[in-house]
């Protein structure tokens, strides 16, 4: 880990080191110590102690899962209103409640991480393994100003597990676990070991972990309608129900060392990532490579009026992209590479303190800086009449030179106990974004006449968007068996680096490259599109027995209206002249309209009998439903899941668990016409999962589409993982289909 480098700016460390200079001071002497000193809360609630607004996922509820899936976006698919776009194999898309990508908030181990990549493929929840999560809080409904900012939708706050200690008086504390699995379908395996070695002021711990696995298999043919040039003409062709593109493997590392003293922590990780390749049968291109290093320094203490929190935080990202075997021409050895560099920077300082009995004031500030460089080297020299002109020159296609993104921002929220039955919590957020990019060109003159990107090099790229949120929220908690919430939430989002400058109109090819929703679709940026406003309100209605353990029934019925929502149109609509297509796909860009989300998340659970010889049998339940519309078109917004259930019954004996559980997806019908959105049938998988549980070993056996049903995710987007990747050639018209038939088996053991 040597070649890791903090290059944290010194504004960010002018924030962090008043917090650190406080290490000694002013402490609150503990009665007894603890073993772990996580960040203090001190406005939860007696008669609640769910954060507000929020679900949480323990540790405790997560070993099921690891077992089934390499990546840390599926451990959310039991949360009420949370689904997933398709893209690759450690790389999904969480989406709340139609909202998705970089119009949520998400934050691993504090850091706000961006996705350096034209496609999204390193989304911030690619760089934790599942293994790695202690715990996850995912806001659905109304997000509070001091989690959410530079966001529309909810927030997913993923963290590693927090440090622990030896007792006092114990010695030192050795402890780790390792684990391994399989799964069938597309031979995949992977492990995770961790280790910590501690004393009662010092803790060291080490986390590691690989997955891999090649393509997966659908549960019968689905390329009957592809055209021969699609599935011949690549270096290797996937078989009659393989999914292209679909393989993958990936390497994650961190180092964590915490110093505690009396009520006082910090804590400084070390984290890196290497993925050696990850396909995406939704893209035109794969990922060969992409390594992040990252350093995160937190410090948490507790005083006399609260505590304080100051975090600073560097991560440097390389990512490749170029064609797998399966997208890779015959006749085009070296493909189309294209190189991504992203360095972000950014720093917090929180204070919770306590005014009263009553009152709490969460006051901070945030800090990011961000860089991005985006360029495709050449494949050759420049021959006139030679073969691949469009990616010849004396130099680089530069998509993307020295971006710049900058975000300051300061929030207060001031939270309130009335009683034991009322809280109130209002909050306001103000964030400054300055945005800019160097001139560009394409890679050569002939190709790319100067006139192609002379008027964007001559344009002012200069953006600053001052943005305002707020929220408000109530929470009513009768007695031990009723809790309600409701709120309103005004939430602002500034264009990302390739919504705006993303400026190559002059072929499809480069078009295509651009493209991180997966449709297959051609883009042009818009350095005229203003700041999304998201104006949401929502309630929740929980009705539990008092240990929440017997039954509960949970009511979320929400309504978003967003003023200037970023959203696709024709070349034309904004004033560009983009190449046509007959493939069957589009080239579009961006302009700011308005649209509609309103739905509905019903979730639920029943103790269905306690039994003396067969144990308990629980039974559990998710419905979900989201209606979005482009209120200027009048069409339906892109990627909206249609109407879903989970349904399952579960079986607990002793330290045997079973699982029964049923996936119900209706067909989506209302798509995004100006994408050329595909439509895909209504289907139902059955899912069984086993586990049993010894002092320092736990088996986990599993089927994942116990039927081999044949289907396409709403979510998964068109299939492109195959064939001629650059594509201008005839479209297959079908979604990319889901996995067919597989049985995992994973261990673990504690030592």
């Amino acid at each position: 880990m040597s070649h890791l480098k903090i290059r944290a700016l010194p504004w960010s460390l002018a924030l962090a080191l008043p917090a650190l200079s406080l290490l000694c001071s002013q402490s609150i002497a503990a009665d007894a110590p603890v073993a772990t000193l996580p960040l203090v809360t001190v406005s939860e609630s007696k008669v609640d102690t769910q954060p507000v607004g929020a679900t949480l996922i323990d540790k405790d509820s997560l070993p099921h899962k690891l077992s089934a899936t390499s990546d840390t976006a599926g451990l959310l698919g039991d949360v009420p209103g949370v689904q997933l776009y398709g893209a690759g194999g450690v790389s999904s898309l969480p989406v709340i409640h139609g909202l998705a990508d970089d119009r949520l908030r998400i934050k691993v181990d504090g850091m706000d991480l961006i996705s350096a990549c034209a496609n999204h493929m390193n989304p911030p929840l690619s760089y934790i393994d599942p293994s790695n999560v202690g715990s996850i809080q995912v806001y659905s409904g109304i997000t509070p100003v001091s989690v959410g900012g530079d966001s529309l939708g909810g927030a997913i706050v993923v963290n590693s597990a927090a440090p622990e200690f030896a007792k006092p008086g114990e010695g030192t504390l050795l402890k780790g676990q390792a684990g391994a699995f399989y799964r069938s379908n597309g031979n995949g395996k992977g492990g995770n070991v961790s280790a910590t070695v501690a004393s009662d002021k010092v803790s060291l711990t080490y986390s590691g972990s690989t997955a891999e696995s090649g393509n997966y298999e659908a549960a019968q043919d689905f390329k009957a309608t592809m055209k021969p040039s699609q599935l011949a003409t690549t270096v290797k062709k996937p078989g009659a129900s393989e999914v292209g593109s679909s393989l993958y493997k990936t390497e994650n590392q961190s180092l964590g060392l915490a110093l505690r003293h009396e009520d006082h922590l910090l804590e400084l990780k070390l984290g890196f990532q290497d993925i050696p390749y990850q396909g995406f049968p939704n893209q035109r291109m794969d990922m060969t490579r992409n390594q992040s290093e990252q350093v995160n320094l937190r410090y948490t203490g507790q005083y006399l009026w609260g505590t304080l929190e100051a975090r600073v935080y560097n991560e440097n990202t390389r990512h490749k992209m170029n064609f797998l075997d399966n997208k890779l021409q015959t006749g085009n050895p070296a493909g189309m590479p294209m190189d991504t560099e992203g360095k972000n920077t950014g720093a917090l300082v929180k204070a919770d303190i306590v005014v009263s009995e009553r009152d709490t004031l969460k006051l901070g500030s945030e800090v990011q800086h961000y860089r991005l460089n985006d360029w495709w080297d050449a494949i050759g020299p420049y021959v006139p009449g030679g073969m691949m002109l469009g990616m010849k020159g004396p130099g680089p296609f530069r998509n993307i030179n020295d971006g710049q993104r900058d975000r300051f921002d300061i929030f207060g929220e001031w939270e309130a106990r009335w009683n034991p039955q009322w809280l109130s919590q209002l909050g306001v957020r103000s964030s400054t974004v300055t945005m800019n990019t160097g001139v560009v060109n394409g890679y050569n003159t002939s190709n790319y006449p100067v006139a192609t990107y002379a008027a964007f090099n001559a344009a002012d790229r200069s953006k600053t968007d001052n943005n305002l949120d707020l929220s408000a929220l109530a929470r009513y908690t009768p007695d031990a068996e009723k809790t309600f919430e409701a709120g309103f939430a005004r939430k602002t989002r500034s264009p990302n680096l390739y919504e705006r400058y993303v400026w190559s109109t002059n072929n499809t090819m480069v078009m295509n490259m651009i493209n991180w929703v997966g449709d297959g679709n051609g883009y042009v940026g818009n350095l005229n599109l203003k700041p999304e406003v998201a104006n949401t309100l929502s309630a929740t209605a929980d009705w539990h027995d008092a240990g929440r353990q017997q039954w509960g029934l949970q009511v979320t019925p929400y309504y978003t209206y967003i003023q200037d929502y970023i959203d696709a149109v024709a070349c034309a609509a904004v004033g560009k002249t983009c190449p046509p297509r007959t493939d069957g796909f589009v080239n579009l860009s961006f302009a700011n309209q308005n649209a509609r989300l309103y739905g509905l998340d019903i979730s639920g659970h029943t103790l269905l009998a306690q039994t003396e010889d067969y144990g308990s049998f629980m039974a559990t339940g998710l419905l979900s439903y989201v209606k979005g519309k482009n209120t200027a078109t009048d069409s339906g917004l892109y990627n909206i899941m249609p109407l879903n259930a989970k349904l399952a019954v579960t079986q607990r004996a002793g330290r045997w668990s079973n699982t029964v559980e049923a996936h119900l997806v209706a067909a989506k019908t209302d798509v995004s016409q100006i994408r050329n959105e595909i439509k895909t049938a209504g289907y139902g998988l059955l899912n069984l999962r086993s586990s049993y549980e010894w002092n320092k070993v736990r088996l986990d056996i599993g089927i994942e589409n116990a039927l081999d049903k044949f289907y396409a995710s709403p979510l998964g987007g068109t299939y492109v993982g195959e064939g001629n990747g650059m594509g201008t050639g005839a479209v297959s018209g079908i979604a990319v289909p889901g996995m067919g038939r597989s049985i995992y088996v994973g261990v673990t053991v504690k030592f």
